[in-house]
């Protein structure tokens, strides 16, 4: 039978109502598992549980958190034969991102998960999120971070959340799903990664000062000019398109040299959901990489930031970072010739 690890870190999953409305309780979700029948069918792999101090609705998941959930994950490798991760929705995409870049040469499946409706209702589609994820996860299938929610595993450097109230919360714009669950998982075979070489190896990470700047029509970005200083390490420009920016009277490319010359990484990745950024298509896009930008392809913003973290947090230099800013780690991007 095999071995698997439930993280609880909060999120609305094991939330209950409070005066001032849903809130994740210590020491209540432990008892809330063991009244899932379903959870102890003998078709189930063997699970324990550990919940985190403090929990916390993921909208307060910071670096901090995520070096816990990867350190915990580290601390039992050699116990479990897979780890499902409970987590809030809002910044579960951030958390899969981070995890996958973090835990070097996993070989073990790693699956996030909760629900849009508290286990505590009538409704949840936390009972069937988290017995596929755990099913999942005692499969030998998988080797890497995934996201397992509303009948889709992705995988999760390349999500996003999609809907706010939607059972199917989360989409994978630029890969296709690692495995459709029906009936039974059908798993998409050549989307998985394979299994590494190795052993696993903790890159924690460190709380780097990294911006995300979101171009808009009429955007003066002179008002921004005040955080390109040394001290921001990386940001992520979310463009139109493939890569453009707006004119602006010609004030975002000097910033963007600014910022380059300060030793700032920035990287260009695209509002739209689905596509990829390609400087150089467009006259607009060609200035960005003569100034020093580098191209996201088709990163998520949750998997550029992360990326960031984990690469400045590697103590690399400049060059280094920006190279590998445009290299597929951990199946995040897709390199087009």
């Amino acid at each position: 039978m095999k071995n698997i690890l439930i993280i609880y870190t909060g999120g609305t999953i094991g939330m209950v109502p409070t005066e001032n409305g849903y809130s994740p309780k210590e020491g209540y979700f432990m008892g809330a598992l063991e009244k899932i029948g379903g959870l102890h069918h003998f078709s189930m792999p063997h699970w324990d549980f550990v919940e985190m101090s403090p929990l916390l609705d993921s909208s307060n998941i910071s670096v901090e958190e995520w070096n816990k959930i990867a350190e915990t994950i580290a601390d039992n490798y050699d116990s479990y034969d897979g780890f499902v991760i409970l987590h809030g929705t809002d910044t579960m995409a951030y958390t899969a991102s981070a995890l996958s870049f973090m835990l070097e040469n996993l070989s073990k499946p790693v699956i996030l998960t909760g629900s849009q409706i508290p286990l505590c209702e009538l409704r949840s589609d936390g009972r069937d999120n988290l017995i596929t994820s755990l099913l999942i996860a005692a499969d030998d299938k998988v080797h890497e971070v995934c996201l397992c929610f509303g009948g889709l595993l992705l995988r999760g450097n390349r999500t996003t959340k999609y809907s706010a109230d939607g059972l199917v919360a989360f989409s994978s714009p630029n890969y296709p799903a690692l495995a459709e669950i029906g009936i039974s998982i059908r798993y998409h075979r050549p989307a998985l990664l394979p299994k590494p070489d190795g052993t696993l190896h903790l890159q924690k990470l460190e709380s780097i000062p990294i911006g995300v700047l979101k171009v808009f029509p009429g955007i003066q970005f002179e008002l921004f000019e005040s955080i390109m200083t040394e001290t921001l390490r990386g940001i992520v420009l979310e463009t139109f398109g493939a890569g453009n920016i707006p004119e602006g009277s010609g004030a975002l490319l000097p910033i963007i040299h600014k910022a380059f010359m300060n030793g700032t990484v920035v990287t260009v990745c695209s509002q739209c959901a689905q596509g990829t950024v390609t400087l150089g298509t467009y006259e607009t896009s060609n200035a960005l990489m003569r100034a020093g930008a580098v191209s996201g392809h088709d990163l998520t913003t949750e998997a550029a930031v992360t990326k960031l973290y984990y690469l400045f947090s590697k103590n690399l230099g400049k060059d280094e970072i920006k190279a590998a800013m445009e290299q597929d780690l951990r199946g995040e991007l897709t390199l087009r010739d």
